[in-house]
C-alpha cells in the first residue's frame, strides 16, 4: 500500500526538453575532437612522425638541437593543421615526394640542374619557381573569367591552377634549400634570406591562406582579387630575377647567420601575407558596396568576416615577428631596439593594425571606414616590406634592392 502511495504522489516524469532547460548545453552529446578522427587523420600523424624519424636518422648529423627541435615540434603543429584543414593531408605527402625526387637526380653534384631532364625543366628551385610564376598569372586569369562569365569551369581552373602553383612554388624552396647546401656546406641555408625568396614566400603564404577562406566559406569569388596582389609580388619577382639575376644562390651575410631567422621571417610574411589578402577582400567589400559585381560577390557580411579573420591572424604573427625581431636584434647588434627605418616602419604597420583591431572590437567598426582603413594598410604595409629597402637605408641594408 505505501508503494502504491509513494508512486502516486511522484510527479509524472517526462522527457527533458529545450523549453524545460532554458539555455541547457547540449554539446555534451557531441564527440570530442579526438573522437571525430579517423584512421586517415592517425595514418596522417604517423606519416609525418616517420617522415621526422627519416629525416634525423639521415640528415641528423648536420642539424643542430634548434633544427632538431623545430622537426619534432613540426610532428604536432602539422598534424593538427591536417586534422583541421584536409588539403594539406595531400599537399605535404606530395611537396616531400616531388622534393625528395629531385634531391635524388642531383646525385650532390649541382651541375645536374642543367643535366637531367626533369631537373632542367620542372623541378630545380628556378624551373620550379618559374613555373609557379605562370600557374599564378594563368590562375588569375582563369578566376576572373569565372567572375566574369558567372563561370564556375573558369573559377574551377582557377583554383586548381592556383594549388599547383603552390605545389611548385613550395616545391623550389626545399629544392634551393638543398642546392645552397651543394654550393658550399657553409654557404647552405633555409631559403627565406632575400627579397628573391621572400617573395616567393609572400606568394605562397598569401595564395595558402586565401585558398584556406575559400574553402572555408565555400566561394571562389574572392580570388580575382586576391591574385591580383599575388600577381603583383610576381611579377616583381619576374623583373628582380632578370635585372638583378636574383636567383643566385649567395652566402648569408654575418647578420642573417642565426636560427632567429628561421623564425622571425616566415612569422613576418604570414602577417603580410595576409594583411594583403584582407586589403583585396575590402576592395572586393568597396565595390559590392556600390553596385558592382554585386550580384557576383559574397555577402557584405562574409567580406567583413574574411577581412577581419585575415587581420586578426596576421596581426598575431606579426606580433610574434616584431617580438622575435627584437630578441634578434639584441643578439645581433647588441639592442632590442634602434629605429632603424625596417624597424620604425615594422612599428608603424603593427600600431596601424593594432587600432584597426581596438576600433573593431572595443568600438564596432564595421562598413565602409572598416574596408578602406584595410585597403589603406596595404600601402603601408608595402612600404614596409618593400619601400624601405627601396629608399631607405639603416642596418637592415643587406636587404636592399
Amino acid at each position: 500500500m505505501s508503494s502504491n502511495v509513494n508512486q502516486a504522489a511522484r510527479p509524472a516524469m517526462r522527457p527533458v526538453t529545450p523549453a524545460d532547460s532554458g539555455a541547457l548545453d547540449e554539446s555534451y552529446l557531441e564527440p570530442s575532437f579526438l573522437h571525430r578522427l579517423t584512421w586517415l587523420d592517425w595514418a596522417f600523424a604517423l606519416l609525418l612522425a616517420v617522415g621526422a624519424g627519416v629525416a634525423l636518422s639521415r640528415y641528423g648529423q648536420w642539424m643542430n638541437g634548434y633544427d632538431k627541435a623545430v622537426l619534432i615540434a613540426a610532428v604536432p603543429t602539422f598534424a593538427l593543421l591536417g586534422w583541421h584543414w584536409k588539403p594539406v593531408r595531400a599537399l605535404m605527402p606530395g611537396l616531400a615526394v616531388l622534393s625528395l625526387f629531385a634531391v635524388q637526380l642531383y646525385q650532390g653534384q649541382l651541375a645536374r640542374a642543367d643535366q637531367a631532364f626533369f631537373l632542367k625543366y620542372f623541378l630545380s628551385s628556378q624551373s620550379a619557381i618559374l613555373w609557379m610564376s605562370a600557374l599564378v598569372f594563368l590562375s588569375t586569369l582563369f578566376y576572373w573569367v569565372g567572375l566574369v562569365t558567372r563561370s564556375a569551369t573558369g573559377y574551377s581552373i582557377g583554383s586548381k591552377l592556383c594549388w599547383a602553383a603552390v605545389v611548385l612554388g613550395f616545391t623550389g624552396l626545399l629544392v634551393r634549400w638543398y642546392e645552397s647546401y651543394l654550393v658550399g656546406t657553409d654557404i647552405g641555408h633555409i631559403p627565406i634570406s632575400n627579397l628573391y625568396e621572400v617573395f616567393v614566400l609572400f606568394t605562397l603564404i598569401t595564395s595558402l591562406f586565401y585558398l584556406y577562406y575559400e574553402g572555408r566559406y565555400a566561394t571562389r569569388a574572392l580570388g580575382p582579387f586576391v591574385m591580383l596582389v599575388v600577381s603583383a609580388a610576381v611579377g616583381f619577382l619576374l623583373w628582380y630575377t632578370v635585372s638583378r639575376n636574383a636567383q643566385e644562390i649567395q652566402p648569408l651575410v654575418p647578420a642573417l647567420q642565426s636560427w632567429w631567422m628561421k623564425i622571425h621571417v616566415p612569422a613576418n610574411f604570414i602577417g603580410y601575407g595576409t594583411f594583403a589578402l584582407a586589403a583585396m577582400v575590402s576592395l572586393a567589400y568597396l565595390l559590392k558596396q556600390r553596385g558592382i559585381l554585386a550580384e557576383r560577390l559574397p555577402s557584405l557580411e562574409v567580406l567583413d568576416d574574411v577581412m577581419y579573420k585575415a587581420i586578426a591572424i596576421g596581426f598575431a604573427f606579426f606580433t610574434i615577428a616584431t617580438i622575435l625581431g627584437a630578441l634578434w636584434a639584441a643578439e645581433a647588434w647588441g639592442g632590442y631596439w634602434s629605429w632603424d627605418p625596417k624597424e620604425t616602419w615594422a612599428l608603424i604597420v603593427w600600431l596601424n593594425y593594432a587600432a584597426w583591431l581596438h576600433m573593431r572590437l572595443m568600438k564596432g567598426l564595421r562598413g565602409t571606414v572598416a574596408a578602406w582603413w584595410a585597403l589603406m594598410g596595404l600601402l603601408v604595409t608595402t612600404f614596409a616590406f618593400l619601400g624601405v629597402n627601396m629608399f631607405l637605408s639603416g642596418l637592415h641594408s643587406y636587404g636592399e634592392l
